[in-house]
């Protein structure tokens, strides 16, 4: 049995809390784009998966997504209730940590993906049909996506796929989640007639701040110790998210004036297309990723814009198409010089390994708006995707919760 590393401990220890403060930063980044009468609504989509997903993980999710393999598809049933998963190390997934913290680490990841859905269809889903949809969601898409890419014996995993920290696993299925979804439930009302106007730009400003900061334990914590590893994934983090938040504001000057949601927008783009290729790729393949992950979920922003369709904050260009982008570009920059129980990429000599992640995006994105697509429909067809006209109208905010965020 391998022993506990106590400098990994608490790193992965520091790390867990950097990613659960993800989620209430993400409520506020989403919070500020909305309408006040429907800013506590949206904090609360994102908050209350904090208290369901967490739950959902430690009685079911954890096993479906790294328990022991059935099939290449799904974990079995050996951890059910977090049965097993104790303090000692485990040599499959947390060799120098105690296993318990692997799984708390996960479920953080597990919390804020179908938070981040939650940007699809804010102002104007019923809340009691976000938490059924989240609750079945998590179960029948994320956690076995999870097990294709990073649990023994997984699919993708056995493929060769690369995915350091969740473009895959969290983004891809997040954004192509939300495009199905928004594909299905109606549009706001008023939305063909002019635009919404974010009724709080700081609020999104701190959100992106915070994500920024909790980015670091998402990747950086990836790594599982306190190493080199940590560090690279750390500062191709950071550089990406620079990359992304200039070349988006380039972006934005062009067409009228430096936007300062596009900035934010920009860097949480970038971030996103890091999330695969962290712990893979060097701090200037890194650069390389922020810089053209902007202008690709930019302009999807106005391919979206074009058809009219309501998928109100743009995960799927910003999550979907970032992680795209993400997972494809690892298997461009990727070099084993970096990571060796990684692989080499296009650009040093392996073309294989991007043929790789292609056919791992391609498979995620039809399973994950398939089934989602699916549930959405019936859903909509038994209990209701969406608030009643008069409940929009008067606000999510009062009609959902009885309560006004500004007296």
């Amino acid at each position: 049995m391998d022993s506990i590393n106590t400098g990994d401990t608490a790193w992965v220890l520091i790390s867990t809390t950097l990613v659960l403060m993800m989620t209430p930063a993400l409520a506020f980044f989403y919070g500020g784009m909305v309408r006040k009468k429907n800013v506590l609504s949206t904090l609360n989509l994102s908050f209350i998966m904090m208290a369901l997903i967490s739950l959902q993980w430690i009685l079911i999710g954890f096993t479906l997504a790294f328990g022991a393999d059935m099939g290449g598809f799904v974990g079995g049933l050996d951890f059910l209730g977090l049965a097993g998963v104790g303090s000692e190390p485990n040599p499959d997934y947390a060799a120098t940590i105690p296993f318990l913290l692997f799984a708390a680490y996960q479920m953080m990841f597990a919390v804020i993906t179908p938070a981040l859905i939650s940007g699809a269809f804010v102002e104007r889903i019923r809340f009691k049909t976000f938490l059924i949809f989240s609750l079945l969601w998590a179960t029948l898409v994320y956690d076995p996506v999870a097990h294709w890419v990073w649990g023994v014996g997984g699919i993708l995993r056995n493929m060769g796929a690369l995915d350091f920290a969740g473009g895959t696993v969290v983004h891809i299925t997040a954004g192509f989640s939300a495009l199905a979804l928004a594909m299905v439930i109606r549009a706001r009302q008023g939305f063909n007639n002019g635009t919404m106007e974010p009724h709080n730009i700081p609020f999104s400003v701190l959100g992106a701040g915070l994500l920024w900061m909790g980015w670091f334990g998402f990747n950086g914590g990836s790594s599982l110790g306190a190493n080199g590893l940590a560090v690279t994934a750390l500062v191709n983090t950071n550089t990406a998210a620079a990359a992304a938040a200039l070349v988006w504001m380039l972006l934005s000057w062009r067409d009228s004036r430096p936007s300062v949601l596009g900035i934010i927008t920009g860097a949480v783009v970038g971030l996103v297309a890091i999330t695969p290729a962290a712990g893979y790729v060097t701090p200037m393949g890194a650069m390389a990723i922020g810089a053209l992950a902007a202008p690709i979920s930019f302009f999807a922003i106005k391919l979206r814009q074009s058809r009219r369709l309501d998928e109100s904050l743009d995960v799927w260009a910003c999550h979907g198409m970032g992680g795209v982008w993400g997972a494809l570009a690892t298997g461009l920059f990727a070099t084993k010089a970096v990571n060796p129980a990684g692989a080499d990429g296009l650009f040093y000599g392996n073309p294989g390994q991007l043929a790789v992640q292609a056919l791992a995006v391609a498979v995620t994105i039809v399973f994950a708006f398939g089934v989602t697509w699916l549930l959405g429909n019936v859903l909509k067809r038994t209990i209701g995707l969406s608030v009643t006209d008069t409940e929009e109208q008067i606000g999510l905010d009062i009609a959902e919760h009885g309560e006004r965020a500004y007296a």
